[in-house]
C-alpha cells in the first residue's frame, strides 16, 4: 500500500548555501520529517500562481499549511499593529487558495501555528496582533502546556494536557465561521481549532509539532489523507 503524499506550503526568499545567495523555495527540515515520521510522503509547495492551487491540491491525499510570516492585517480588515511583521503577500495568497481548495474537495488539511491563523482568517475570523509569553527569545522555541477539548477531533488525538514547543505572537481574536476552538494554553489563547463541518479532516494548531517529539497530530492527518485517498 503506497504511503499518502503530504503536500507542504513553504517560504519564498533569498538564501544561502555553498557558493550561491538566490531566492529559495525552504521550509524547516523538521515539517518533512514529521510527515515521514508519521508515514506520510512529503513534498514541498513554493508559493505559486493561485489559480493553480486546486489542480495542485488534487493531486495531494493531504495539505499542511506551515509556520512563517505574520498574515497581512488586510487580509482581516485590520491596520498593522507596530509589532507586526512585514507580509508575505505571495505566500499568503498562494496558501489561502490552498485552504480553500482543501476546503472545496475534502482533502484533509492541518494548519500549523500560521498555517492556525490563516485558516482562521480564510473563514472571516480576525487575529490578535500582539501578545506576550509565547515564544522565547528569537529564534528559540518556548514550551508551555495546553489542554484539549474533551470530544473534539483534537481531544480525540490528544487526550490529555500536553506540554507543547511555541513561537508566535499572534492569536486567534474573533472566530471564522464555523470553527471551533478544541484547546487553550493556561492564559486562555486558543491553541487549536476545527472544522466540524468540513467534509475532510480538518485541524489546526498554534503550536510547532515539527519542533517537538510528539507524531499524533500528524499521524492523525496521515491517516485522514490514507482513507481519503482509498475512497
Amino acid at each position: 500500500m503506497s504511503k499518502p503524499l503530504i503536500g507542504i506550503s513553504t517560504y519564498q526568499q533569498e538564501a544561502s548555501w555553498g557558493v550561491w545567495t538566490l531566492p529559495a523555495a525552504l521550509v524547516p527540515a523538521g515539517y518533512p520529517r514529521l510527515v515521514q515520521r508519521a508515514g506520510g510522503l512529503p513534498v514541498l509547495l513554493p508559493p505559486g500562481d493561485p489559480a493553480a492551487a486546486a489542480a495542485t491540491v488534487a493531486r495531494l491525499d493531504a495539505v499542511v499549511i506551515a509556520g512563517g510570516a505574520d498574515v497581512a492585517p488586510a487580509r482581516y480588515g485590520a491596520e498593522p499593529h507596530p509589532r507586526t511583521g512585514p507580509p508575505s503577500l505571495d505566500r499568503d495568497a498562494w496558501e489561502l487558495a490552498l485552504i480553500e481548495a482543501a476546503l472545496a474537495d475534502g482533502v484533509p488539511l492541518l494548519g500549523i501555528c500560521r498555517g492556525l491563523q490563516l485558516l482562521n482568517v480564510a473563514l472571516g475570523g480576525t487575529l490578535v496582533q500582539h501578545l506576550d509569553g509565547h515564544a522565547g527569545a528569537p529564534g528559540v522555541f518556548e514550551r508551555h502546556d495546553i489542554k484539549p477539548v474533551p470530544g473534539t477531533l483534537l481531544g480525540r488525538t490528544l487526550p490529555e494536557p500536553v506540554s507543547v514547543p511555541t513561537y508566535h505572537h499572534q492569536a486567534v481574536d474573533r472566530l471564522g465561521r464555523g470553527l471551533l476552538a478544541s484547546a487553550y494554553a493556561e492564559d486562555g489563547t486558543i491553541e487549536a481549532l476545527e472544522l466540524p463541518d468540513a467534509p475532510g479532516f480538518t485541524l489546526a494548531v498554534q503550536w510547532h509539532p515539527e519542533a517537538g517529539d510528539d507524531t499524533r497530530v500528524m499521524e492523525a492527518l496521515v491517516a485522514a489523507g490514507g482513507a481519503a485517498a482509498t475512497e
